[in-house]
């Protein structure tokens, strides 16, 4: 009964979702659905202590009422900004 709850609420966008946006890396991760904002904050933790291992820092957690198209959202030009490897400048050919 709790799943077909779950897949209703889902299918209109009315599921609870852990939303966590990372600084480092630059992405937002989506844990869920849950039938309710008490349910999606007992899990929370679990979520962050994961990140937390995984070495994420700037961590910010919300619990929103949402339908996530992607569960990992990256920030590709920011992670190419901080990956382009900077000139070498010798005088050496």
């Amino acid at each position: 009964m709790k799943e077909l709850l779950l897949n209703v609420l889902q299918l209109f966008g009315m599921a609870w979702w852990v939303k966590i946006d990372t600084e480092t890396p630059q992405c937002t991760y989506y844990f869920g659905p849950f039938t309710s904002e008490e349910e999606a904050e007992a899990a929370k933790a679990g979520y962050v202590e994961d990140l937390e291992q995984e070495g994420a820092q700037g961590i910010a957690i919300s619990i929103e009422r949402c339908k996530p198209s992607n569960l990992t959202v990256f920030d590709e030009a920011a992670d190419i900004v901080q990956t382009t490897p900077s000139p070498i400048l010798s005088g050496q050919t």
